[in-house]
């Protein structure tokens, strides 16, 4: 099992992985444009931040699994890697903590002007009274935009600061989120028109993208605060660059649209740096955090290694389109399967998934086949009769 690891990854992780037996290497500082000469024989690439892309699955022509040692995987051409057979996996929750922490840490500084503080003193500029103005974050209504693993935890500390707490997210009912002491919001525009903070844990994708629009950012109230250590895609930025000075509005981020990769060192936005508080996309970026993913890489590792299947697969089908279920019991003897697989073939019959599972003593087994058409009374009878066939019959 060889693995190419392209980003940075525990000592102990690698060391686990090598103990498994696999064949590793290390190349922490690799671009997206580097990956297509580093693949080789690759047949597991694990990555961060690196962005993965056609070129570099099509340099690999062993790959069969690429984890993403994060939560989102935006970053990686997952229609393609689909298309290749290729599995891909991610590492959800894991960072929740760290990024949680680093969104409660952007509204304290968006409050109490810490950046600026910092900024003056640094100049030597001593601004007492001035600084000393702050709303406090105590009674105050923050909205969170998405309420998974990152906004529920948000949601956690934000509730023991004694703020009230709103939220919107597809899965979210009203019922739900009586029960965790939420305020409910019915759509991300009564959101923005509620909440004196709006704090975005949503994953990218077509349906969030720009998702906080002009629309949304017009509809905030005077002087709201707009936080972002989710994905920069959900903000339209241009938009953002013409409202947050007409409205006052004091805006945190620590993800951007199209930024650099982690090995550049040039960021292109700087007029809108100019304008708010920023951070590196370091989110997840702690000690903890590190440590849980670099864990949950090598449980991945393992699951495939063991069952051919990884843990948290992001690129499966939700659900298979089989209408029918061909169960077969049978001897556990060589050559039996392949025998029922060709008589589907030959009847022109697709098997959408398989799985078999071998009794206790090991002399017999069931088959569950999910076929994509229903196998005609001749082929049942003719698979019923095969040798070391016990029975064969639609579910």
């Amino acid at each position: 099992m060889k693995i190419l690891i392209a980003d940075k990854l525990s000592d102990n992780a690698v060391k686990a992985l090598e103990n498994m037996g696999a064949s590793v290497r290390l190349e922490p500082d690799a671009a997206a444009g580097d990956l297509p000469q580093l693949m080789n024989d690759a047949e597991i690439l694990i990555v961060r931040s690196t962005k993965v892309n056609k070129a570099a699955m099509d340099a690999a022509s062993s790959l069969s699994l690429i984890i993403r040692a994060g939560a989102g995987v935006n970053t990686i051409d997952l229609e393609y890697a689909s298309a290749l057979g290729i599995h891909v996996a991610n590492c959800p929750g894991k960072n929740a903590d760290a990024v949680a922490e680093l969104t409660i840490g952007h509204m304290i500084a968006l409050d109490r002007n810490i950046v600026d503080n910092s900024i003056d003193l640094r100049n030597g500029v001593w601004n007492k009274k001035g600084y000393s103005k702050a709303r406090g974050l105590k009674g105050r209504t923050l909205g969170i935009l998405g309420l998974g693993s990152i906004g529920t935890k948000v949601a956690a500390v934000a509730q023991v600061m004694g703020m009230n707490v709103q939220a919107w997210s597809r899965s979210l009912t009203e019922q739900k989120a009586k029960t965790m002491g939420l305020g409910f919001c019915p759509t991300p525009m009564d959101l923005a028109r509620s909440s004196d903070i709006v704090s975005i844990h949503l994953a990218a994708s077509n349906d969030t993208r720009h998702l906080v629009d002009r629309s949304f950012l017009e509809a905030m109230k005077e002087s709201a605060f707009l936080i972002n250590t989710s994905r920069g895609e959900i903000v339209d930025s241009a938009a953002l660059m013409e409202i947050c000075s007409s409205k006052s509005l004091k805006i945190a981020l620590d993800v951007y649209e199209d930024e650099p990769g982690a090995s550049e060192k040039t960021f292109p936005h700087t007029e809108l740096a100019q304008l708010i508080t920023g951070t590196h996309h370091i989110g997840a970026s702690t000690q903890q955090a590190a440590d849980a993913i670099a864990d949950e890489v090598v449980k991945i590792v393992e699951s495939y290694r063991s069952s051919g299947k990884p843990l948290h697969p992001v690129n499966a089908r939700d659900k298979s389109t089989a209408q029918f279920n061909l169960v077969v019991r049978h001897f556990n003897k060589v050559g039996v399967l392949a025998a029922v697989l060709d008589a589907l073939r030959n009847a022109d019959i697709n098997i959408e998934e398989m799985e078999n599972s071998i009794f206790s003593g090991g002399e017999a087994a069931v088959c569950t086949l999910k076929l994509d058409d229903r196998p005609s009374d001749v082929i049942l009878n003719e698979i019923s009769s095969m040798d070391n066939i016990i029975k064969a019959s639609l579910k």
